[in-house]
């Protein structure tokens, strides 16, 4: 697939961190206009004391109106399984529309047999307001971003490409990270390594921004890199390595890894577009699946 790079765009990057889950968010604007979107937002949760807030989406809020700038997308990568988004109490404070990709039907499919979810939770994609296509554009003001489909660490990931700049989600990870794991039910080692090299084939000074960072080996937290930086020096695929070796290293790794701390609430939440299921009397509620994951 051709894909309507522009690089001649330069969007305005603001990224905020989140500490307790290692995630990093992003107001992207338009430079034409006071126009933007949020990218991989995050609710916070004290699993331990069923306790949910909003100071990481409270921050996001001061900062867009602080600015003036009118939201006009909500992105989710895909359905994360290490934090919460905060997409619909944004949206209830600024506006706009929360999109994702289109194979979050799958996932849907997969997770709500996992938590035994009724006839009631639909598994259309419903609760999203766009399902983005393999090479879907939308606009932020007057700058087009296109949606890339990169499935590998789940069913339904998807780098976001605006301007010269990409958000890569959980398909990359900083040269010195290397790359996410493949093990989560629909994901798939090969498929990860394909959607990496399509990611690339961006020209070379692309910006790629991450999702998550762990500072490894005692390194300050970092987000933004290179297209070229990553091919160079990427750990699990820089410097030439094959399809074949990221098979099987990712593979041995992979089995090696704990579960995600938050990824039971996470998923629950997630494939609801950020919503908290509730039980029958309306009273918001997670399960906890018992040898289902």
């Amino acid at each position: 697939m051709s894909y309507p790079v522009d690089m001649t765009v330069k969007p305005d990057v603001s990224a905020h961190f989140d500490e307790a889950t290692n995630t990093i968010t992003y107001i992207v604007k338009d430079p034409a206009s006071n126009h933007c979107a949020i990218i991989d937002s995050v609710m916070d949760i004290d699993y331990a004391a069923g306790r949910i807030t909003y100071d990481a989406a409270d921050a996001l809020i001061a900062e867009i109106k602080d600015r003036g700038l009118t939201l006009d997308w909500i992105i989710e990568t895909h359905v994360h399984a290490d934090h919460l988004s905060a997409a619909p109490y944004l949206q209830s404070e600024l506006g706009g529309k929360i999109g994702v990709g289109e194979k979050i039907m799958v996932v849907q499919d997969t997770f709500g047999k996992v938590f035994n979810e009724g006839t009631e939770f639909q598994r259309d994609g419903s609760q999203f307001d766009a399902l983005f296509k393999d090479g879907d554009t939308y606009m932020i003001g007057e700058m087009q971003a296109f949606a890339m489909y990169t499935p590998g660490h789940t069913p339904a990931c998807m780098v976001h490409v605006v301007g010269d700049a990409a958000f890569a989600g959980d398909t990359l990870f900083m040269p010195d990270g290397g790359s996410a794991r493949a093990d989560f039910p629909g994901g798939d080692a090969g498929e990860l390594y394909d959607s990496i090299m399509k990611v690339l084939s961006l020209p070379e000074e692309t910006r790629l921004f991450m999702c998550h960072d762990y500072g490894p080996n005692g390194r300050a937290i970092q987000w933004e890199t290179t297209v070229a930086e990553q091919k160079a020096n990427n750990i699990h695929v820089g410097g030439g390595k094959t399809r074949e070796e990221f098979i099987k290293f990712r593979t041995e790794r992979d089995a090696q890894l704990d579960m995600p701390r938050l990824i039971i609430p996470s998923l629950q939440v997630n494939m609801r577009a950020g919503d908290v299921p509730k039980d029958r009397d309306g009273n918001p509620m997670l399960k906890v699946p018992i040898n289902a994951l």
